[in-house]
């Protein structure tokens, strides 16, 4: 299998993050092109499992942009003003297009980490 996928827990609650809106880049430079939209399913993955696939899936530089304030104030988690952790932006390089890149997250309200998977 190749592409990129990526799948989202909420460690907080100990469930997959459901609804939770990711928006990819390519980056060019300073440039940010964006190259789409999703949002995670009932298991915290991408309906039809990738993110990026086929003619899209090219070498170079990209950010998987991840919109954790929305989606634990969704969830009823009550959040400070500004919130600790709102937005959290992932750069990361793909330099095989033969390859599977897998980029979860693992989220609280105040934390988060991330690794390229399997």
């Amino acid at each position: 299998m190749t592409g990129l996928t990526t799948h989202v827990l909420d460690t907080a609650s100990g469930k997959p993050a459901e609804g939770l809106k990711i928006d990819l880049y390519r980056l060019r430079g300073e440039a940010r092109e964006k190259i789409g939209t999703v949002i995670t399913n009932s298991d915290g993955r991408v309906d039809g499992g990738s993110v990026l696939i086929g003619e899209t899936f090219v070498i170079g530089e990209y950010e998987l942009v991840f919109h954790a304030g929305d989606y634990l104030r969704a969830c009823g988690v009550t959040l400070t003003q500004p919130a600790f952790l709102d937005v959290i932006p992932i750069r990361f390089g793909i330099s095989d297009v033969t390859a599977h890149y897998h980029v979860p997250l693992l989220l609280s309200p105040y934390g988060y980490s991330t690794y390229r998977g399997s």
